[in-house]
């Protein structure tokens, strides 16, 4: 097997050739049911400023005081990252106004963070596998929200997400292309939502991410960067880090100098715009937070978490390799997501055989989840269970069904419910297997295409016409094989 293209990293631009380098901090919110440092609810949707306590309003004399499951939370995903989970970290104060963030500062953690150093591998398309670095986690506060559309003279804020945790993931600079990075992206919201830690919903903005871009000449020192805050979908970052990548190469190459600076995405244009000059952490005047002691974790509690990690991506798609006999690319997609793996696995069970799960995992990608991406639908509410997947595979297996009437089944399970079995019976939809049935159908083809049966005589491949032929005057309910078989006898080759 021919090794798969590796498509070229490198940008050209009218100088030569151009790399870009990029770092992702991930933002995660926790998904924990209440705030970092209160019990107010972390909810969404709620009406605005309904789930804001007297801690996340900063009303004088509030103390905060460590929500414990979002340390475990952050704990776990460290461990799931394969990162060193530090039994001391120290909670900041990062200084700034803002009018959605009531004290003037955030709480977050500067020098000495919850999670150390890491590792995420990605699979690419192509065949390479890339390790990216994570230098940290740490767990911060969320901001309010400031809506400036439903008021023609003043801002208002809504604070109900003021005070929800945040973990944010930093990775080391080593991704180099677009691709790269929304792989790794996708990979990290695959591992948070298979630990439950954060459900990566990023339309909600449970998930999001800061890119940052910068470019240079292959083999030369890095360049000033310029980070896009905020970016809320994984196909926009794809499109942001290329929008981005240009326009530094193209003033550089019309010799000017990248400004350090933070940007925003504009999905609309397809294009980054300035936001603010970049802020450096002594613009922050972080320092520790007064109101909170140093945070300390028993090792026990560390490999008390150890142990209950659940099987992760990774882990699950070597299994799946191994088990199953399914190729690398099949095993990659199905273990994408937590609930796709399970359905797969639910189906293959019932069957013994490697083929039948290569049959099973055929299934899920092509026929269920395309039909679940047409009508923009989670896995969760496929209308047909796995039990009903593996009943249509069943009668496949006895020949009861063809492979083009077990499509049909599918249809009718899916639009109107039921059992297969019973939808078989109910719609006729049994397989022909009666060979004194299927040879009057292949006699009558046969003799009245004397011209074609020649040709198939010469060129054996030509018998696919007169399969084709069978199955339609039989309503696709014949044998294929016994048609096959009889059209060989019947013509000769």
């Amino acid at each position: 097997m021919n090794a798969p293209n590796k498509k070229s990293k490198l940008i050209k631009g009218a100088t030569g050739d151009w790399e870009v380098v990029i770092g992702l901090e991930v933002h995660a919110q926790l998904a924990s049911q209440a705030k970092l440092f209160s019990g107010a609810s972390t909810a969404f949707g709620g009406e605005a400023n309904s789930h804001v306590s007297l801690v996340d309003a900063a009303m004088p004399g509030m103390l905060p005081v460590i929500n414990e499951e979002c340390v475990r939370q952050a704990v776990l995903t460290g461990l799931g990252l394969k990162a060193k989970i530090n039994l001391k970290s120290v909670f900041d104060r990062k200084n700034y106004f803002y009018p959605d963030l009531p004290p003037g500062y955030q709480i977050s953690q500067y020098k000495s963070p919850i999670v150390g150093e890491g590792e995420v591998v990605i699979d690419m398309p192509d065949g390479e596998t890339v390790r990216v670095g994570i230098e940290r986690l740490h767990l911060e506060q969320d901001a309010g929200k400031s809506i400036h559309d439903q008021n023609p003279a003043m801002s208002l804020v809504d604070l109900n997400r003021a005070g929800v945790a945040l973990m944010e993931i930093v990775s080391k600079p080593d991704l180099r292309s677009a691709d790269e990075a929304k792989a790794y992206v996708a990979k990290v919201r695959a591992i948070l939502r298979y630990l439950g830690t954060c459900d990566g919903d990023m339309e909600k903005g449970n998930l999001r991410a800061d890119v940052n871009v910068s470019v240079r000449k292959p083999r030369t020192p890095l360049n000033t960067r310029c980070e896009i805050k905020n970016v809320n979908s994984i196909r926009f970052i794809g499109q942001a880090i290329e929008h981005e990548a240009r326009r530094q190469i193209e003033i550089i190459e019309d010799g000017g100098a990248i400004e350090q600076e933070t940007r925003l995405f504009d999905p609309d244009k397809g294009e980054t715009r300035s936001m603010r000059s970049k802020e450096e952490a002594h613009d922050y005047r972080y320092f520790p937070d007064p109101d909170l002691l140093p945070l300390e974790l028993a090792p026990s509690l560390v490999e008390g978490l150890r142990k209950d990690l659940p099987e992760l991506p990774d882990e699950k798609k070597l299994r799946f390799i191994r088990d199953y006999a399914l190729s690398t690319y099949d095993a990659d997609v199905l273990t994408a997501e937590r609930e796709t793996a399970a359905y797969f696995e639910a189906v293959a069970k019932r069957h013994d055989k490697a083929g039948d799960a290569k049959l099973a995992a055929n299934w899920v990608i092509n026929e269920l989840t395309g039909r679940l991406n047409k009508e923009g639908k989670d896995i969760s509410a496929s209308p047909v269970s796995e039990a009903q997947l593996g009943t249509i595979l069943d009668l496949m297996a006895d020949g009861t069904i063809s492979g083009k009437i077990a499509k049909d089944v599918f249809e009718i399970a899916w639009s109107e419910g039921g059992d297969p079995r019973t939808i078989v019976e109910q719609h006729g939809l049994k397989q022909v297997t009666d060979l004194s049935a299927i040879e009057k159908i292949v006699d009558d083809i046969v003799s009245k295409n004397p011209d074609k049966v020649a040709d198939a005589q010469t060129n054996p491949k030509a018998i696919g016409w007169f399969v084709g032929q069978v199955m339609k005057a039989s309503g696709g309910k014949a044998n294929p094989q016994a048609v096959n078989d009889l059209l060989k006898k019947r013509i000769g080759v």
